[in-house]
């Protein structure tokens, strides 16, 4: 009896100081200033014209808790928070439920949040378990509480939570998926729709209604058992197909989400943004995005693309004045596959790595016409190590061809004997200095495009390229305010010239040789087959591996790469090479239509000298001459540049 009064009189002091101790938080929390919820966690992007385009990580559309359906809200209350009117952000039988289990496993892996709980996650926190990280979400659910009644919590979380495919809010994700409003959906498609926030990239409908309907099931159970619904409208659900909408009024581009994602990746990386703001939210982020090129080029590739089957593609325009990011897409369809191909996929880039090369041989004595020999060819490194790479079709010329023609072809003999000529660390150094950051390794396969890198990697190379030899940073990002208009970031325009642009010059010029019919002989320029199409000059260059397709072009105005393949792996037949060649073309001549045709600058110690196109011997109007271009006073002994 001592001992049990012992222990009564224990238990009594903890109950007070628990009372008192939560008495005090809440006094704190309801004297403490109340949390904006209105603004909070809104990243609002805007394009290139500063138009507002999406509101990226908050609802565009505040709807008010009577604008939003009965069904939704029993079905969000059932599933996610069944307490939620009765407690105080708190469920404490979860919270013990959940700490037993929690501390029986020694980590945290069970949850007991509520709505108001996960509300405060959406807008403050992020989604790490740390046991700080839950205090602090603690008190910030607390001071929600004392400042807010329930239905203002509950609205502002249907307004601001994620609903997968880029839709945040009930209203915006009942506009995408069944072209409503929120106030109007069925019963089945609220049931939907709270079942979507489990898991947004894998509940949604739209990426996989099969698990989006069996979610809706646990959620329909949910409702039953809180009796929100009755057995018979349990047991009639889903007995007929649901009409999924899945578009959007305005924007509405299926590779949009792309570009988004690609700026939300690049803000994460600007110190300049204080990464709890990032957090947070209440952004203005200004984009290099141009609609209009990032809609011509979605309607390209879907032309192009509409007949064949799993063939991915990823592709960017780039302004090369600046290195803004004027439109990119990274796969066919974002709905159906979130993984961006164009800044996350590593992918052999073939022969349009030559380019680079050729630059190096400019720099280091060769020319325009120096000549190699285009035969079989097998080379013999230390230990008997043989490399016998091949051209394309097995054509050669079995005569020594100019490097102009090299390009034109894209011969690779010519491309490998350059590479040993020069030294296999000689195009390594000059990919570094062009501005690729992947560690290139100095093999015999290197000028073929062996390697693998990111589209958006590699495509900082040829912006120095289309730049006349300025190493510009690719962005996305040109100015960040947070919602009072401070400006956080703003991006500078650097101008480091890294390359000679007297042989960036003659470059653009011999990648003119792609198209041009002075160069239809033994064989022909890779990209003849669209030559008619093009009604500008424009530098050109394909790339052609086992399982990649690979198309670069541009000019003072515009660059832009496009890339085909399978996720995983698949070798590429050839017949669907021209699919990367005709979305470039249809879109840059779309985008260029209206503009002024322009080139570069001839600079005044670059001569042009009429040469036949593949011997490079003089030849002023045979049906073979091309204009070759060299430093004054090369061009005299371009003949006699010959090696084999």
């Amino acid at each position: 009896m001592k001992h049990f009064k012992r222990f009564y009189k224990f238990c009594l002091v903890l109950l007070i100081i628990f009372l008192v101790g939560c008495t005090t938080l809440y006094i704190c929390a309801y004297f403490s200033p109340a949390l904006d919820i209105k603004t909070t966690g809104h990243f609002y992007i805007y394009d290139d014209k500063d138009e507002l385009v999406y509101q990226g990580s908050s609802s565009s559309k505040w709807i008010d808790i009577e604008d939003v359906s009965p069904y939704i809200i029993d079905a969000i209350i059932s599933v996610e928070d069944r307490k939620f009117y009765k407690h105080n952000g708190f469920d404490y039988f979860r919270i013990a439920s959940a700490l037993f289990n929690n501390l029986k496993s020694n980590s945290i892996t069970q949850g007991a949040s509520t709505i108001s709980q996960q509300y405060i996650k959406n807008l403050y926190l992020d989604f790490d378990k740390e046991w700080s990280r839950k205090i602090e979400e603690a008190w910030l659910t607390l001071k929600l509480e004392v400042h807010y009644d329930k239905d203002e919590i509950l609205e502002g979380y249907l307004n601001t939570i994620n609903f997968g495919q880029g839709n945040y809010g009930i209203e915006n994700a009942a506009n995408y998926y069944f072209n409503k409003s929120a106030k109007d959906v069925t019963l089945e498609e609220a049931i939907i729709l709270a079942g979507i926030p489990k898991s947004p990239s894998y509940f949604n409908p739209v990426s996989d209604l099969n698990a989006a309907i069996e979610r809706g099931w646990v959620v329909a159970k949910a409702m039953l058992d809180n009796d929100k619904i009755s057995e018979s409208e349990y047991n009639n659900l889903f007995k007929t197909d649901l009409n999924i909408y899945g578009k959007r009024s305005e924007n509405n581009l299926q590779t949009l989400m792309y570009y988004q994602d690609a700026v939300y990746d690049e803000l994460e990386k600007i110190e300049a943004v204080p990464k709890k703001l990032i957090e947070t939210g209440g952004l203005k982020i200004y984009t290099s995005l141009n609609l209009e090129a990032q809609t011509v080029l979605e309607q390209s590739m879907l032309n192009e693309m509409k007949d064949v089957n799993d063939l991915q593609v990823a592709s960017v325009i780039i302004n090369p004045n600046n290195g803004n990011v004027m439109a990119l897409i990274g796969g066919v369809d974002y709905a159906k596959s979130q993984f961006n191909r164009a800044i996350n996929a590593n992918r052999q880039v073939g022969s349009t790595m030559k380019p680079l090369l050729y630059y190096a041989a400019l720099e280091n004595g060769m020319t325009s016409a120096s000549t190699f020999l285009s035969e079989p060819t097998s080379f013999v490194f230390a230990n008997n190590q043989i490399y016998s790479p091949a051209n394309y079709n097995n054509k050669y010329g079995n005569q020594n061809i100019t490097m102009a023609a090299a390009i034109s072809y894209s011969d690779n003999i010519y491309a490998v004997k350059t590479h040993l000529f020069l030294g296999e660390d000689k195009l390594v150094e000059t990919t570094k200095r062009m501005g690729i950051k992947k560690t290139l390794e100095p093999i015999p396969s290197l000028p073929l495009g062996t390697v693998e890198m990111t589209m958006i990697d590699f495509a900082t190379a040829y912006t120095t390229l289309a730049s006349g030899g300025y190493k510009r940073d690719l962005t996305f990002i040109t100015r960040v305010e947070d919602l009072d208009g401070n400006v956080l970031y703003e991006k500078e325009n650097k101008d480091n010239l890294v390359l000679n642009s007297s042989y960036v010059y003659i470059l653009n010029e011999m990648m003119t040789s792609t198209y041009n019919s002075a160069f239809i002989d033994y064989n022909n320029p890779t990209v003849m087959s669209i030559a008619g199409k093009i009604s500008r000059k424009y530098a050109v260059k394909t790339g052609t591996t086992g399982t990649d397709f690979y198309m670069v072009g541009y000019n003072p105005d515009m660059l832009m790469l496009v890339w085909n393949g399978y996720d995983n792996n698949n070798v590429i037949d050839n017949s669907l090479g021209n699919i990367s060649k005709n979305i470039w073309v249809n879109t840059v001549e779309n985008l260029l239509k209206n503009k002024e045709p322009k080139w570069y600058e001839k600079p005044d110690n670059v001569v042009g000298v009429p040469l036949n196109a593949i011997t490079g011997i003089s030849d002023s109007d045979g049906e073979h001459s091309n204009i070759f271009y060299f430093i004054k006073g090369s061009e005299v002994v371009s003949d006699l540049n010959s090696k084999n």
